[in-house]
């Protein structure tokens, strides 16, 4: 099999920067610069441009920024490529700066599902972060390997995500493959690249979705408004990255509807930011609108047993149920399944009686 990739690679849809080079951070980039386009400027590319207006940058750096959607014209991420225009309102800004990154080796437990010579596959409890980033420096899953596995080989962007090809968030829970070789880490890499990579979640969501079974559409990209949120584009812009999810009713509880979703695409907060955006947050998704009451009667019964599945399930409700691939060396299908954890289980049992006795 080939496993050299002339594109950059999708699998991994990461929200930092690349560290291989803190020593030489170009600490402008990381505040904030807004500038409007003169009437009298003529039409070049927006690295180009850039590099009048921060000339301490260099231009690899202001591509990066683009790529990352840190830079946005009118509100709106744009390709390096991009044109500029007169009077387009032009921000660069990054909430925060790279950090010098010394991975320490921490003795974290790991929910071990499967381990051979090349992978392990790893069930994430809600609450671990997978790798070091701003505000969470140590404790992550990355820290965790460190200490079990010593030196583990690296893609996409440093020396701060050894072994990792894919990651699932913070207050998600559920199955992840790390590579142990640098081999595996290629061929595991060309499948989420192609797509190939077989992925379900479990996902509890506000109301009743009109059709059993589905398919969401839309670009993903970072959102104008909020740095830490995506948003959906529409498929024919050039802003965001193309994202497909099925989806498929698994149980309706009234109020909430428990699906189960097959990522076709892998985009950050892909599954949040794709129901959202069809009305449907997820139950308890701070970020994206879930945690508030939604759905259902007014009665203050009614809200305060919400409230009391909010306790019970402090995160957004999402699991990454099953994951399968091709093993890297033996060329055999694996497939893999976990149990939800006991938080989300409660909270569906707690939905079920509500809407058996109410």
């Amino acid at each position: 099999m080939d496993l050299i990739m002339s594109e950059p690679m999708e699998y991994y849809d990461d929200e930092d920067f690349s560290t291989s080079d803190v020593e030489n951070v170009e600490e402008e980039l990381y505040e904030t610069h807004k500038f409007t386009v003169d009437a009298n400027q003529s039409l070049i590319r927006i690295d180009r441009f850039l590099l009048t207006k921060l000339p301490k940058i260099s231009r690899s750096k202001l591509q990066e920024a683009i790529a990352e959607e840190y830079v946005f014209v009118n509100d709106k991420p744009v390709k390096a490529s991009y044109r500029v225009k007169p009077g387009d309102v032009i921000t660069v800004s990054r909430p925060e700066p790279p950090c010098v990154l010394e991975i320490i080796p921490e003795d974290i437990p790991l929910d071990i599902i499967y381990e051979d010579h090349e992978i392990v596959v790893i069930n994430k409890p809600a609450g671990l972060v997978v790798h070091p980033g701003y505000g969470n420096w140590t404790g992550t899953l990355v820290n965790a390997l460190a200490f079990r596995y010593g030196s583990l080989p690296t893609a996409h962007n440093g020396e701060d995500k050894p072994g990792l090809v894919h990651r699932i968030d913070k207050d998600t829970s559920g199955l992840l493959v790390v590579a142990k070789t640098t081999w595996a880490m290629a061929h595991l890499a060309k499948q989420f690249f192609e797509h190939s990579i077989e992925r379900t979640y479990y996902a509890l969501v506000w109301g009743e979705l009109k059709e059993p079974k589905g398919t969401i559409r839309g670009n993903i990209g970072r959102s104008a408004s909020d740095r830490r949120m995506r948003q959906v584009y529409d498929e024919d812009s050039n802003v965001g990255k193309p994202a497909v999810t099925h989806y498929e009713v698994i149980q309706s509880y009234r109020y909430v509807s428990l699906v189960k979703c097959k990522l076709e695409t892998g985009r950050t907060h892909q599954i949040r930011v794709h129901f959202r955006h069809i009305g449907h947050p997820l139950f308890n998704d701070s970020l994206y609108g879930g945690d508030i009451i939604l759905c259902g009667e007014r009665f203050s019964k009614y809200k305060a047993f919400v409230e009391n599945c909010f306790e019970i399930m402090p995160r957004q409700a999402l699991h990454a149920k099953s994951l399968g691939f091709v093993h890297p060396t033996t060329q055999q299908w694996m497939q893999f399944e976990c149990d939800l954890p006991e938080d989300f289980r409660k909270v569906l049992e707690c939905w079920e009686n509500y809407v058996k006795y109410n």
